[in-house]
């Protein structure tokens, strides 16, 4: 079996798959380091964890007492959020590797050091069992240069300021469930649409994204539920120069979005369900960005042949797909579907996949 772990800030996820990518249970801990909580099958109760360590092996004996001990376990696969310029592709976890997940840590200091501790944590537990690990960043390594390249002076580019775009585990998912949706072959030009908590837009070109709304963090782009998309460089310094790098750096995070528009939540069906202005006002923002970022996605793939939604918004949110596509009817009539988000399993066939490989 494939045991895949996605370990966040304050959480940690895991999912089980037989060889055959069939989904055997799933689990989370939430709330580390304070009053967390663990749900896996019958299991949901509180219990104290003071790290990911502890998170780990909770989630672990709640897998051995529902009869999936860790040495039924063949491999791990694990979501690392950013694997820079080099790391393009799902890696065996090695030293070296360990070390270039490290050397990521400036470009994603909110994301990397949980990944890595997820899985040093597991690597603790079950020294001998292989790990894998896939990037966030690396289904957008096929972006032109000139999409990527912010337009600063070749010795700061040099230091790793650029755009890397996320979600790549998504749509790397998204790209092969598609085709088994719709019975047809994947669209020449797809724009394909993340919208959850996080939101970006990618263009998919020929099977490879060419283009995408996320930059060189995960704040770059559309609205998203806490995070306030793309912002004016010069009103950021003005924010940080009167406020802290701190603050702002939490302002933009996870005080702005939907979160900030409405004043209230960042819960896009809690929006939609509510008449108060500055709700309205919020998905009004939501979808005018994305359908704005979508104009640039198409020029990016020089037209468009089919639209995709998947997240928690992009999946479940039925007006804001349609007020979307509503905003599109300028690029032509064009199909739009629904792909459900499938993530832990690509990362499962992803590490299945390198393990077997000569």
């Amino acid at each position: 079996m494939i045991l895949v772990v996605n370990a966040g800030s304050s959480s940690i996820k895991i999912a089980l798959f037989d060889r055959d990518l069939s989904p055997v249970l799933s689990g989370a801990v939430s709330e580390i380091g304070g009053a967390g909580r663990i749900t896996l099958g019958d299991v949901d109760r509180s219990l104290s964890v003071p790290d990911h360590g502890a998170a780990l092996d909770a989630l672990l004996g709640a897998l051995a007492d529902a009869g999936h001990p860790l040495n039924a376990v063949t491999a791990a696969g694990h979501r690392v959020v950013h694997g820079g310029a080099t790391l393009t592709r799902p890696e065996r976890i090695t030293p070296p590797a360990l070390d270039a997940i490290r050397a990521c840590i400036p470009l994603a200091p909110l994301h990397n050091p949980h990944n890595l501790a997820g899985i040093e944590a597991l690597a603790a537990s079950a020294p001998d069992l292989p790990q894998v690990a896939c990037f966030d960043t690396a289904f957008h390594a096929t972006n032109p240069a000139v999409a990527t390249t912010y337009a600063l002076p070749p010795d700061v580019t040099a230091e790793g300021y650029r755009r890397y775009g996320f979600h790549g585990i998504s749509y790397a998912s998204l790209v092969q469930a598609l085709p088994r949706i719709t019975g047809a072959p994947l669209p020449d030009r797809l724009l394909a649409c993340h919208l959850g908590n996080g939101v970006s837009l990618c263009a998919i070109k020929a099977n490879r994204s060419v283009a995408t709304t996320m930059g060189y963090s995960p704040l770059e782009g559309l609205t998203m539920g806490t995070r306030s998309g793309s912002i004016d460089a010069n009103a950021v310094l003005a924010l940080a120069a009167e406020h802290g790098i701190d603050v702002t750096t939490d302002l933009l995070n996870k005080r702005a979005g939907l979160l900030g528009l409405s004043g209230d939540t960042s819960d896009m069906r809690s929006l939609l369900a509510s008449d108060d202005p500055a709700a309205r006002f919020a998905v009004d923002h939501f979808v005018y960005w994305a359908c704005r970022h979508a104009g640039s996605m198409i020029a990016a793939m020089q037209g468009l042949d089919a639209v995709a939604f998947t997240g928690g918004i992009g999946e479940h949110a039925a007006p804001i797909r349609d007020r979307i596509m509503q905003g599109l009817v300028w690029a032509g009539p064009v199909p739009h579907h629904v792909v459900p988000a499938a993530e832990e399993r690509r990362i499962a066939a992803d590490t299945l996949q390198l393990l077997e490989a000569p």
